[in-house]
Order: C-alpha cells, then sequence, then structure tokens
C-alpha cells in the first residue's frame, strides 16, 4: 500500500512567532525546491531542513488523488544526493523558504507555515487518518478560510505564482 498524505489547509491570520517559539514543539527552517520530471512521478521536490538537530535533506514525491489525499513518497538523502537533485529544479519555479512550527494539539499535529512573502498570513496544516476525521484546531489558530480545495496554497503553486495576501491586517 502507497504511503498516504491527507491533510487540511488553512490561511490563517499571521501567529504571534513568540508565542510559537514558546510552546512544545518543534520549530523548522525549511527550504524546497521543484524539480522537473513526469506526470506519474507527480510534484517532486528537494527539501532542506534545519532545526536544533542540525541539517537534514528530503526528496519527495506527491501524486494528488483528492483535494486532501496525495500519495507522498519520501526519502532523506544525503548532501550530495541533494545538490545532484538541485540541478534537476524546474526553471519555471522559484524555492521556497518558509519557518514551520509543528504544534501537538488535541491529538494531532499542527503544522503552522510562516513565509517571507506575506506580512499578514500564514497557512496551518493537519493531518489526518482519513479524509472525514473530526479535528479540533488550537484557540490560538485564527481562521481566515479553509484552502484544502484551493490549489493557489499548495507549496507547488507558490513556487510559480505568490498570490495577493487575502487577509487583512488585524
Amino acid at each position: 500500500m502507497e504511503p498516504m498524505e491527507i491533510e487540511r489547509k488553512f490561511l490563517i491570520y499571521m501567529p504571534d512567532t513568540a508565542a510559537l517559539d514558546a510552546m512544545d514543539g518543534e520549530k523548522w527552517d525549511i527550504m524546497q525546491v521543484y524539480l522537473t520530471g513526469t506526470p506519474e512521478q507527480g510534484s517532486r521536490r528537494i527539501r532542506r531542513i534545519r532545526d536544533r538537530a542540525g541539517e537534514r535533506w528530503y526528496y519527495s514525491e506527491k501524486i494528488r488523488l483528492s483535494h486532501t489525499t496525495r500519495i507522498e513518497r519520501e526519502e532523506q538523502v544525503s548532501p550530495e544526493e541533494a545538490e545532484a537533485y538541485l540541478k534537476l529544479a524546474d526553471p519555471r519555479k522559484r524555492p521556497i523558504e518558509k519557518k514551520r512550527w509543528r504544534i501537538p494539539y488535541a491529538g494531532k499535529l499542527i503544522e503552522v507555515d510562516v513565509f517571507p512573502f506575506w506580512e499578514h498570513q500564514a497557512v496551518c496544516e493537519v493531518e489526518l487518518e482519513r479524509e472525514d476525521e473530526p479535528f479540533e484546531l488550537p484557540p490560538w489558530i485564527r481562521v481566515f478560510r479553509d484552502v484544502t480545495e484551493d490549489e493557489r496554497h499548495t507549496n507547488n503553486h507558490l513556487a510559480f505564482r505568490i498570490p495577493e495576501e487575502e487577509v487583512p491586517h488585524a
């Protein structure tokens, strides 16, 4: 059976990043580059993660099955392998950089992504076991709207075109 990623995604008001830093969780500095490939490979990327443990690289392929579900193949690779993958960067797409906070809440992992190109909004994701699984977001997440079905807010699309901010300054 293929590994699945089932997630819901929300456009949120910019959280207090100092408060996120103080929570029980992890903070990652992420840089990801989308790669050229074939439709059978789906969306391909190489990702660098930096955190307290150091630096790691991951290669992944995602094949969309629905708005919430994708087949996701991911493996950690060496820095040398990452360099080889970087040579396959899709020239139409820019690298995406973001800060990600991974915070456990109500039995789920809440991921908050803050991008340098937005001042007033961020993205929150929650991974689920099944598409219809109920979940609860923490009270400190102020949802502007559900963007699970909005392709403009996938990282793959952000690498191609960054939509204007939608969230008003609050």
